[in-house]
């Protein structure tokens, strides 16, 4: 099994191995079916030569033992059996002892005269039924020569492959007769297996061959291919300053003089990028940092002001309110781009603790049931479970529900809000569904984006910033979590916090599925 694991790895990530299996897999299937149609090819000249000659032997023995039986003068069974010895020892040779040995049977063919004396016999003790029954229905039918191969049985139980070539005959007297030579196909059956080793080894060595030339062709192809993916990885890996060593002026050289003005580009690019992503960093980093100072005095300047707005005209009255609450909300959105800033800058750290997550959404429920209460919102929790261990950092968690929970309450058009938590073994997962006007399906994947607003006019009556559901998002990756969005127009929202129990680690699976149950989808719903 480990064997096989590294073979197919070793083809699904290696160009040279592909090429040079296919090539050798392909270079087989062809030198074999080459080597099939030579060895038919020279199979069928061989035993055509070997049939033609017995054919033409045969033709002569019996015309000659044919041609003897009629010039005997008033033959008397003791002359035809001196003339039949005769063809039988002059026709046969024995099988073995030359090249061209030959055997001879006479079979009695059936329906001879009464009483005739039986002639039928064999050289070198063939046994008769070594013809077989499908020839001799062929010969008797025929007034030419029937072959077929056979497998020469002796008396002693010996066997050799063989040709057997037959024709009619008729002894005076004594009826029709069928006189057969019997042919060895040994030496032809030897050779023709030496030539089918002989074709195999060199087919073997041809692919051996043919391996080897490809394993070098490819790898002096492939080498410049390994170089490129070797430097694309260090790029990957941050790596800009690598680039393939061109040393000819081929093909490969122009791909890879190509791929060198490419990755100069892309450093150069990156550069740029990185220095204007600083730039803008440092830019955000500073503007909130600087505002902090002038706006604390403005708090301080408004606390005071707002303090004896009972003494004013209602007009100002009311404007010091107006301060007040957009200076807090200038103080969330401050708030909200320094947080920003450190995610851009990487420095964003948690501050890992244990916690109860039901706790903890119990307490979010509490501390906005005022919100919920003013929107006419019931908050409804569900669970298994008393307990949901985490640990992660709380504050961040706690920022993620509220900003869900309080977005549920704020846009819902529904009197219910759906809290739902489940746990598996290794993950928490977390999904508060609302039955307000929803979300557009294309809107689902834009709503974590910074500063998007669905709808624009509402959000600055309400007084979003546009950073909160980013910032939620943001703050789910940094434990390795991952928070998902559902919408439909009209059909409300669902949102699905999914976090490891121990901040960092893999999520297996999804715990609570993205579209609500309750939702039925329909052709025109877009789902």
């Amino acid at each position: 099994m480990a064997g096989s694991s590294i073979k197919d790895t070793r083809f699904r990530h290696s160009l040279a191995f592909k090429v040079i299996f296919w090539a050798v897999f392909l270079s087989l299937g062809i030198i074999s079916l080459t080597e099939s149609a030579l060895y038919a090819k020279i199979s069928d000249g061989i035993r055509k030569v070997k049939v033609d000659s017995a054919i033409a032997e045969s033709q002569s023995a019996v015309f000659n033992a044919q041609y003897r039986l009629i010039l005997s003068q008033e033959p008397t069974e003791k002359t035809i059996q001196q003339i039949i010895d005769d063809v039988v020892v002059n026709s046969s040779t024995i099988i073995g002892s030359s090249v061209n040995g030959r055997e001879v049977v006479l079979l009695r063919s059936g329906g001879n005269p009464s009483g005739s004396k039986n002639y039928q016999r064999t050289s070198n003790f063939v046994a008769p039924s070594s013809i077989p029954g499908s020839l001799r229905q062929q010969v008797r039918k025929s007034k030419k020569p029937e072959w077929a191969e056979i497998t020469v049985s002796y008396l002693g139980g010996n066997e050799i492959s063989g040709l057997a070539v037959g024709q009619r005959i008729v002894i005076p007297k004594a009826g029709n007769y069928e006189m057969y030579l019997v042919f060895s196909l040994v030496n032809q059956n030897e050779t023709l297996n030496l030539v089918k080793n002989s074709l195999a080894l060199a087919g073997f060595i041809l692919v051996l061959l043919i391996g080897l030339v490809l394993w070098l062709v490819v790898r002096k192809a492939v080498r410049p291919v390994q170089e490129a993916a070797r430097v694309a990885e260090q790029f990957t890996a941050g790596d800009l300053t690598q680039r393939m060593e061109v040393t000819s002026k081929d093909e490969i050289a122009r791909l890879g003089h190509a791929f060198n003005e490419m990755a100069l580009s892309l450093e150069r690019q990156i550069s740029k990028l990185e220095s204007l992503s600083n730039v803008q960093q440092r830019f955000v980093s500073d503007v909130s940092h600087e505002l902090r100072t002038p706006l604390t005095t403005l708090r301080m300047a408004s606390e005071v002001i707002h303090a004896a707005r009972i003494s004013f005209d209602p007009v100002i009255a009311r404007s010091t309110e107006l301060l007040v609450a957009q200076l807090d909300r200038f103080e969330r959105l401050l708030e909200d781009l320094l947080e920003v800033s450190r995610f851009d800058a990487d420095v964003a750290v948690l501050e890992l603790v244990e916690f109860d997550l039901v706790t903890l959404v119990e307490r979010c429920i509490l501390d906005l049931s005022l919100l919920a209460s003013e929107n006419n919102v019931v908050v409804e929790l569900s669970h298994k479970g008393d307990i949901v261990m985490v640990k992660a950092d709380i504050r961040r968690v706690e920022r993620i529900l509220r900003n869900l929970l309080s977005n549920g309450i704020e846009h819902s058009q529904s009197p219910l809000i759906r809290i739902n938590i489940v746990q598996s073994n290794s993950a928490a997962a977390v999904g508060i569904r609302d039955y307000g006007i929803g979300l557009d399906a294309d809107d689902a994947f834009r709503v974590f984006d910074r500063f998007w607003r669905g709808d624009p006019s509402r959000a600055r009556v309400r007084g979003g910033t546009g950073l909160g559901l980013s910032i939620a998002l943001e703050d789910a990756r940094l434990h390795n979590g991952e928070l998902e969005a559902w919408g439909r127009p009209g059909a409300g929202s669902h949102f699905v916090l999914t976090l490891p129990k121990n901040s960092g680690e893999d999520i297996e699976s999804r715990l609570i599925r993205l579209q609500p149950e309750d939702y039925l989808s329909t052709p025109t719903s877009g789902n």
